[in-house]
């Protein structure tokens, strides 16, 4: 029972220790003898640019026509009745007019 644990664990153990060696071998810059290692670093920075505001999208209206109800026009309109009414604070659902305009967007 011994001999499997082992065998299971030498090829992980073999491959940590692979990559430990090559670790501590980039670290050291590959230098031989008595020099000191070096190591050089890129620094980037990226290109310094004013933040642009993104331009808010206008404003949809939808005009009431005879028989609209809040969830006809938010059908029309790919929106929620929900929607609508937090665009439109104080508007009374049941009291829509012909000719009315209600933002959709």
């Amino acid at each position: 029972m011994n001999r499997r644990w082992a065998a299971r664990l030498a090829a992980p153990a073999a491959f940590l220790a692979g990559v430990t060696v090559a670790v501590v071998l980039v670290r050291a810059g590959f230098s031989s003898g008595d020099e000191p290692a070096t190591t050089a670093v890129a620094v980037t920075t990226a290109p310094t640019t004013t933040a642009k505001k993104p331009k808010p999208k206008p404003a949809v209206f939808a005009t009431v026509e005879s028989g609209d109800t809040l969830d006809q026009i938010a059908l029309d309109n790919n929106t929620t009745v929900e929607r609508i009414l937090e665009l439109n604070p104080g508007l009374d659902p049941t009291g829509l007019q012909v000719g009315q305009k209600v933002r959709v967007r």
